[in-house]
């Protein structure tokens, strides 16, 4: 083999010093030929016989040292994976690609997360790359990226329950027969007629997909699918053709065709159900790059132009009329507003801003026009930031194998070897018969190793799990949540729509003088402030005063006035500016509101106060009963929102909650959540917003309050209707049930193999003389599958 070169650039190559330690590093790697740290370039040169093996421990030496590969990480999607172990394969070629530094294939969600160096391989090298062993990598970045693949897995979809119709058709009259008319006229060639389609035009996907392992000299479930009805095909139609031939040996000519056939029926019906339990990841960034408006309105010179979204320019300046979307991140130059950032804070109460104010793109400007100035664009944005956030930690997520999948990459081979073994060691050792023991009981291994069983286990499992969960208020995508939600040790909770209902409500409107009650009624029906309604919703229905003005004071509240008198509803702080008198009672309810944690506004005219508002979100009933059980469960729990301390501990105080972390971005959830990962947390993560859609990916297990915003259900794994914590605590015993369940049906699909295997093999023939018959073997795969099945329905009747 010819040696290769490869240049590694290192942004932070800065001394001798620096060369002298890589030098001693790099001279300690195995079949490394030789290499050169060039401090001057920056880079160390590899050679070597085999470059991408010796790569991956250079590249593990550089970042173990704290030394920065001049490398870009991105996450793109990984097309035509059929099984866990496709994921295995198309990582493995990836990492064999020269300038490859690092990629995780998600078998889950579909995407690759891919670190590589830029001037050594290009997202094109990489896409030919996997072509060539039969996968694909969509690379194209657009903004429809994200439609086009929700379009294929719909279009994988529909086509895979078309297979399963169709194979159904075919596959009942051909079990009937097989079961109970075989000796009808032309049975066979009938059942050869009903079982080609199931194999070569409804299954082929088995055949092609064993071809694509044979190539890259591996196995996966898919061999064992093509081997076993394969073979049971051929021999069928050599049966069928030639029967003299076992005839003359004093022996049956049995077809098998309703056993190929039927194998391919089962494990079409259970890729079906896994292709359906797989959750949907596209739809939720979808949706958050909705939350940027196309086009927007930049000012030039006193002119409003209308200009797409991707040619915004930082210093722009850019109009938002009321109930436009803000489309960068920038400042505000001119006028004032209500901005409603509950996309980002997930906090429901808008926040007023003016001049000098900070605004972000995604968030919602609501009742003025305001001009600001662009600071950051196009994937500077703190949205673009989190879209980005949330594909990585899609992306980065290590493969939950299936545990189907795991044990099969060891089955396959040694079922493979054994059939092998078997046809040998008979050809050797049988007498006038030997071919025909020999093929035989070859056969009847491949059959009885069938892996329908195999392939029904987890997913029978996990839909009657979903099912069960469905009936609960629990909803839930994949297999991997239900396989960790058991394992959870830490519960991350939102605040706002999670712990609280989400929707500010006036809990105390105290009047000292309510003789002014349509005055409130007629300025707050009047007001655009997003308080306004749950006050007017709280006084009841008054006569509005037509001859009512109202004067909106920045900052403060607002001013009205009535047949020559001035009243007055805004922030406490404004009392004393407007030297109103107020009492000791005044003064006391104020303090009480404060200690209650309500947001407080005043009713008052020129003389004095009038009354008391209170507003705040109220906790949902069933919070700390959900937060009790947490603990009665070891659990620990935190709660992580973008309200401020004060409230925070507030809340955090009355429903029993230890650990409090408060104005906390959408970055600052997901880096919390890896913290706790590292000290080997099982964490799940609790949110309702937009603005927990990084959070919930980055999270082993994800759940969603059904309340909540689209996108935070469509990221997370599981589904709360309703929003009730407490249902969190049954899905962990759904979980435990549910694994449960999946293991004894593993169980059960082996224990036919671990028997039926050797006696396949003819052990007990030189004791007794029995040699299975493969039609037998068949029926003993089909036991195994019934069984599989019925023990995943008696998970219904589980109480969680």
């Amino acid at each position: 083999m010819n040696l290769q070169t490869l240049n590694i650039p290192i942004l932070n190559l800065d001394s001798e010093q620096q060369v002298s330690k890589l030098n001693q590093l790099i001279s300690e790697v195995e079949n490394l030929d030789s290499f050169l740290v060039d401090l001057k370039n920056k880079t160390v040169t590899l050679t070597a016989k085999k470059i991408p093996k010796v790569a991956g421990k250079v590249y593990e030496i550089l970042k173990q040292n704290n030394f920065k590969i001049d490398s870009v990480e991105k996450s793109y999607p990984v097309l035509n994976m059929t099984c866990a172990s496709c994921a295995s394969s198309s990582q493995a070629n990836l990492k064999r690609q020269p300038g490859v530094v690092n990629a995780e294939v998600n078998y889950g969600n579909g995407m690759g997360k891919i670190e590589y160096i830029p001037t050594l391989i290009s997202p094109e090298n990489l896409k030919n790359a996997l072509i060539e062993v039969g996968y694909d990598l969509v690379i194209n970045e657009s903004k429809n990226q994200d439609e086009e693949i929700e379009q294929l897995h719909e279009e994988k979809y529909k086509s895979l329950k078309n297979k399963v119709i169709w194979a159904l058709i075919f596959g009942s009259p051909l079990f009937i027969i097989g079961m109970f008319f075989m000796n009808m006229p032309y049975g066979n060639y009938i059942m050869w007629a009903l079982s080609t389609p199931i194999l070569f035009i409804f299954g082929k996907q088995f055949f092609i997909g064993a071809w694509k392992q044979l190539k890259n000299k591996s196995a996966n479930m898919d061999t064992l699918v093509a081997l076993s009805t394969g073979v049971a095909y051929i021999f069928s139609v050599f049966n069928t053709l030639f029967p003299e031939y076992w005839h003359s040996k004093g022996l049956h000519s049995h077809p098998y065709f309703e056993a190929a056939g039927l194998i391919i029926v089962f494990i079409l019906i259970g890729k079906l159900m896994e292709e359906r339990a797989k959750g949907n990841t596209s739809e939720a960034i979808k949706k958050l790059i909705g939350l940027q408006p196309n086009t927007v309105l930049v000012v030039k010179e006193g002119n409003q132009l209308e200009v797409k979204i991707e040619d915004v320019q930082i210093g722009d300046l850019i109009l938002a009329k009321p109930g436009d979307k803000i489309a960068v991140d920038g400042i505000i130059v001119s006028g004032e507003s209500f901005i409603d950032e509950s996309s980002l804070t997930g906090e429901p109460i808008p926040v007023e801003k003016g001049i000098d104010a900070n605004v972000f793109s995604g968030t919602l400007n609501q009742n003025s026009p305001i001009q600001y100035k662009a600071l950051k664009v196009g994937n500077d944005t703190l949205l673009a930031q989190i879209i980005q956030s949330v594909k990585n930690a899609q992306g980065s997520k290590a493969p939950v194998q299936q545990l189907v999948d795991k044990i099969a990459g060891i089955f396959v081979p040694i079922v493979i070897i054994i059939a092998i073994l078997t046809f040998i060691t008979w050809l050797i050792l049988g007498q006038e018969n030997a071919f025909t023991m020999a093929l035989l009981s070859m056969i009847t291994v491949l059959v009885i190793a069938c892996p329908c069983a195999l392939g029904l286990a987890t997913p029978t499992a996990i839909m009657v799990g979903m099912g069960k969960g469905a009936e609960q208020g629990i909803l839930i995508k994949n297999a991997e949540s239900l396989e960790l939600a058991k394992k959870i040790d830490t519960i991350i909770l939102d605040k706002t729509g999670t712990i609280t209902e989400g929707k500010p409500k006036v809990q105390e409107l105290t009047w000292f003088d309510d003789s002014a009650k349509n005055v409130l009624y007629t300025i707050e029906s009047n007001s655009q402030h997003p308080l306004a309604k749950a006050i007017t919703e709280h006084i009841g229905k008054q006569d509005i005063l037509l001859e009512l003005k109202i004067e909106d004071v920045s900052g403060k509240g607002l001013k009205a006035s009535v047949l020559d008198k001035i009243y007055y509803v805004g922030k406490t702080s404004w009392i004393a500016e407007l030297n109103i008198q107020i009492d000791e009672k005044v003064e006391q309810a104020i303090q009480d509101f404060s200690t209650k944690n309500y947001t407080t506004s005043f009713f008052g005219d020129d003389e004095k106060v009038l009354g008391l508002i209170g507003i705040s979100d109220e906790i949902k009933a069933t919070s700390v009963e959900a937060i009790k059980a947490f603990h009665e469960k070891g659990i620990e729990v935190w709660m992580v929102t973008g309200d401020n301390e004060f409230s925070a501990n507030a809340i955090a105080k009355q429903v029993g909650i230890d650990q409090v972390v408060a104005n906390a971005l959408p970055n600052d959830k997901m880096n919390i959540i890896k913290d706790l990962q590292q000290k080997g947390k099982v964490v799940a993560m609790v949110g309702d917003g937009i603005n927990d859609s990084a959070a919930l990916a980055q999270a082993d297990v994800s759940i969603a309050m059904g309340n909540g915003s689209d996108i935070a259900i469509d990221v997370a794994e599981v589904t709360l209707i309703g929003g009730d914590l407490t249902k969190i605590d049954h899905a962990i015993n759904l979980s435990t049930q549910t694994v449960k369940t999946i293991h004894q049906n593993l169980f059960w699909a082996f224990i036919y193999n671990v028997i039926g295997i050797p006696i396949a093999a003819g052990m007990l023939y030189p004791i007794n003389g029995f040699l299975l018959d493969p039609m037998v073997a068949g029926a003993a795969m089909a036991l195994s599958s019934v069984s599989v099945v019925t023990n995943s329905l008696l998970l219904k009747y589980k109480k969680i």
